[in-house]
């Protein structure tokens, strides 16, 4: 069985973000109030910066002092591998398993600056593989 959708057709797009300067304690609110296991990291003009997650987060946790005093900027990963939106979902199922990641950013070019649109994660894959079963 293929994954045969792109991106476009298989993601809602919207993404839950943050600025590098949120509190860890915010941004673990944040991801509890939306059910995410991560956020994409923003800069001030929405430009991408990293993505934080709840491993992040873990490990995060286990070294700093207070959560609400270190920053997510501090934490994130820098390198973020992304996709547009008319990439394949085999693309991406390939993408994740050949570098043992759980979710890619969609992203659109827009002056220069790659703009996250969208997460595909592992779970949105499984969800279109019964789906088209």
């Amino acid at each position: 069985m293929k994954l045969a959708s792109t991106v476009l057709e298989a993601k809602r797009y919207g993404v839950v973000s943050c600025l590098p300067h949120a509190t860890l304690m915010d941004a673990a609110r944040q991801m509890v109030a939306e059910d995410i296991s991560a956020m994409v990291v923003v800069d001030s003009q929405g430009g991408l910066a990293g993505i934080f997650t709840r491993t992040d987060m873990l490990r995060a946790y286990r070294g700093a002092k207070s959560l609400a005093e270190c920053c997510v900027g501090s934490h994130m990963s820098h390198d973020v591998i992304t996709v547009t939106s008319g990439d394949s979902l085999d693309e991406v199922a390939d993408m994740l398993t050949s570098r043992h990641i759980h979710r890619v950013v969609v992203v659109r070019q827009e002056d220069g600056r790659a703009r996250p649109i969208a997460v595909i994660s592992d779970a949105d894959l499984v969800y279109h593989l019964v789906k088209a079963a």
